[in-house]
């Protein structure tokens, strides 16, 4: 008999009952062992399978990071760091579905990871309330008390609209041949259908995101609007034919700054003569004061020209005085000697290149050069975002002495090496550009290398490689112009989609040139956000 309350399960005094019901735990337990261990194996070869894609992670980053020879291909390395990610995911997602513990694990890890949605977008409020009305033990009324909230980020495909503008005309019934009109509102493609938001998009979508416009088109046809290519360059000819006086203008504000970057890169463009591409060139001028605190907001200028020659540098910094970041290129040289007030301060990055592919070659000096070079860089690393000031005081007690160090090791490894071999070659390199390359030393602002103005040029490359080429000399211009506000935006933390349809719309309004420096992006950003 049991006692009250007591719960214990009765167990069948038959024995041959209690003998089926011992079977039948046995059974259940064997089902759920091997479940479990189902469950186990499919967790440890998630695991490992997780274990081997995160070392290949790790492998990828080290070849973005790592010896300039080794890298690969920006557009490989991206599409294989997403593949990657996605497959853990994918495998993240599937263990979850097996262990509670491990969805709540990764919904925990994406919540500390997701960040905050930006203020500026719409919010759309759902609300979820319980289907009972009513208090389910006494049936009285509810009040919120209050109440969860979650926010998801949610997207709308990219919707085209028609903007139908309608201008009535008001007539008099007293006064005959009187008729009033508003007047047509401006527009930046006289007789055609886009509106400057449009034109916008096409122009950000070819020199932001690297479209071609024969992809655009394509894309355009999906949504039934048959656009073709030859109307898309039109627009975009129009446009960046309006925005050249904002470029100009932006050009005149850098050449003011006492600190600037240049370096310049090929761009193939259509040869029409020929039928075939030619070797162009894309130069730039930076500058960004942010690595020292700077007040002047961050810019980029692009310049194509036809060829290499030192008449296109003179031309892009004409009157410039002040000091230039640049490689070792012999056109800046010359023009640094026929302008007394311009100074040149050389790129380490390109002095320890030379040293790269030779320490490939276990070639001990080339070694402990990069190692020397290294040591620098991992100071600048301490002061960067430091005032000038404080920047040139660490460099002074802790750069200067393994400079001039390095210099007197060059000189002595310099005597007792060949004099045409690759090291001895590399090693004069440096000799030869030691002013510029210790003027760093006393001038808290300049950097050690050119990566600035390296960084800036770099969309160049994708979208040389989606696009092919300019088409002609005008493509190359076009682009320059078009390229040096996107670039500028994106050093401003400028959304370029919002930035050129509003510059758009005011030019075409008839903004006064008078006012042109508001139109520059930091000016825009500022309005902005105040």
């Amino acid at each position: 008999m049991r006692a009250a309350g007591d719960d214990t399960p009765t167990l069948p005094e038959d024995p041959a009952a209690l003998r089926a019901l011992l079977l039948a735990a046995w059974a259940e337990r064997d089902a759920l062992a091997s479940q479990c261990d189902d469950v186990t194996a499919e967790r440890d070869a998630l695991a490992s399978r997780n274990e081997q894609l995160q070392h290949l992670l790790l492998k990828l980053k080290r070849r973005q990071f790592g010896r300039k020879s080794e890298q690969l291909p920006e557009d490989q390395l991206l599409f294989a760091f997403e593949e990657i990610e996605a497959t853990l995911a994918e495998n993240a997602a599937e263990g979850a579905k097996h262990s509670p513990a491990l969805r709540d694990q990764q919904a925990k890890r994406r919540r500390a990871g997701r960040g905050r949605l930006p203020a500026h977008l719409p919010r759309i409020e759902v609300v979820l309330a319980p289907e009972a009305a009513a208090c389910p033990c006494c049936q009285g009324p509810l009040v919120e008390i209050g109440a969860d909230a979650a926010e998801r980020l949610d997207v709308i495909p990219a919707q085209f609209r028609v903007i139908v503008t309608k201008r009535p005309k008001l007539a008099c019934r007293a006064c005959p041949g009187v008729v009033l009109q508003a007047p047509a509102p401006a527009r930046l493609i006289e007789g055609g259908m886009p509106t400057e938001a449009t034109v916008a998009h096409v122009l950000v979508s070819r020199y932001a995101d690297h479209l071609p416009l024969y992809r655009q088109s394509q894309i355009l046809a999906r949504q039934g609007l048959e656009i073709g290519r030859e109307v898309l360059a039109d627009w975009t000819g129009t446009a960046a034919m309006e925005v050249v006086p904002v470029v100009r203008r932006m050009h005149e504000i850098l050449l003011a700054s006492p600190r600037l970057f240049a370096d310049e890169t090929t761009m193939p463009v259509l040869d029409p003569g020929r039928g075939q591409t030619k070797k162009g060139f894309a130069w730039a001028i930076a500058r960004d004061d942010r690595p020292w605190g700077g007040a002047d907001p961050p810019a980029v200028v692009f310049h194509y020209a036809p060829g290499r020659g030192a008449q296109h540098p003179k031309a892009l910094l004409a009157g410039y005085t002040g000091i230039l970041q640049c490689d070792g290129y012999t056109a800046y040289k010359a023009l640094a000697a026929a302008n007394g007030a311009m100074t040149l301060a050389f790129c380490w990055s390109h002095a320890r290149r030379e040293f790269i592919e030779l320490a490939k070659g276990k070639m001990p000096i080339a070694t402990e050069a990069l190692q020397r070079i290294a040591a620098l860089y991992a100071i600048e690393a301490e002061v960067r975002g430091q005032p000038a000031e404080i920047r040139r005081a660490a460099r002074q007690a802790k750069s200067r002495p393994l400079v001039e160090d390095l210099f007197t090791w060059f000189a002595a490894q310099l005597a007792r090496l060949p004099g045409g071999s690759p090291t001895a070659k590399a090693i004069r390199y440096a000799l030869n550009h030691r002013d510029g390359l210790v003027r760093f030393l006393d001038d808290g602002r300049i950097e050690l290398d050119t990566n600035t103005v390296e960084r800036a040029i770099r969309p160049l490359c994708l979208s040389r490689k989606n696009a092919l080429f300019a088409s002609g000399d005008d493509g190359g211009a076009r682009w320059a112009a078009v390229a040096s506000l996107v670039e500028t935006c994106k050093l401003n933390g400028v959304d370029p989609q919002r930035y050129f349809t509003d510059l758009l719309t005011r030019l075409v309004n008839g903004w006064p040139n008078s006012r042109i420096d508001e139109l520059m992006p930091w000016c825009w950003a500022t309005q902005e956000n105040g």
